[in-house]
C-alpha cells in the first residue's frame, strides 16, 4: 500500500504518544507515513519489506554494472587450454 490513507498516516505526536501502536500498525500494513504539520516527513517500513527493497536495489545496481561492463572491449582473450597448460591443470 503506497498511497497515504487514513489507515497508514500518523503524526509525530502519534509516534511520540504510542510508539508500540505505531510499530504494530507498520507490521500490519507494511508501512506508515509520518506527517509533521500536514507535511510528509518519513516512512516507517517493516523489516521484511525493507530487506526485500534493499535486495532489489542491490540487484538493480548489479544489473546496471553488468550492462556497463558489456560495453567494454573484451580484447583477444586466451584459450582455456593455454591457461591450463601454463598452470599445469
Amino acid at each position: 500500500m503506497l498511497i497515504p490513507t487514513t489507515k497508514n498516516v500518523k503524526t509525530i505526536t502519534d509516534m511520540r504518544e504510542d510508539a508500540l501502536g505505531l510499530l504494530e500498525l507498520v507490521q500490519k500494513n507494511g508501512l506508515a507515513y509520518i506527517f509533521h504539520r500536514s507535511q510528509p516527513k518519513a516512512v516507517l517500513m517493516n523489516i521484511e519489506d525493507f530487506v526485500a527493497l534493499q535486495n532489489a536495489a542491490e540487484d538493480l545496481e548489479d544489473y546496471m554494472a553488468v550492462q556497463e561492463l558489456k560495453k567494454e572491449p573484451r580484447g583477444k582473450g586466451i584459450p582455456i587450454e593455454e591457461i591450463a597448460k601454463k598452470y599445469g591443470l
